[in-house]
């Protein structure tokens, strides 16, 4: 069988294609982290916890106080939550805000919880 130069290129080209392919297949995330604090479950957690933190405080807390107290609530699972920072707890009341226009401080939220 006589191959000519072009013919044995094209060949290890698309060899060469499979296995990079296949390389970067391997790499990419097939199943979901058992810390990944971004599913809609953990999300749908944090939220619960806030709302429980907010309506333990009466609506009376400031976001430093909210995140401190969420911290450390006998609920709050830190090795799910091990990247929970005052960001991420501004995001969620950002999120609420979002949802319910009416509510534009933590005071309103407790207010819609009552």
């Amino acid at each position: 069988m006589d191959l000519d130069i072009s013919s044995m290129m094209m060949i290890l080209f698309i060899l060469f294609m499979i296995v990079g392919i296949w390389k970067v297949y391997v790499f990419l995330p097939n199943k979901i982290l058992d810390d990944d604090d971004k599913t809609q479950e953990a999300i749908y957690e944090l939220r619960r916890l806030m709302l429980k933190i907010i309506n333990k405080k009466k609506g009376q807390v400031n976001n430093q106080e909210l995140f401190l107290a969420i911290s450390e609530d006998e609920d709050f699972d830190s090795k799910l939550f091990w990247r929970f920072n005052q960001n991420r707890l501004n995001q969620l009341l950002k999120q609420y805000f979002i949802e319910n226009p009416h509510a534009k401080s933590i005071e309103d939220i407790y207010k819609d919880n009552t």
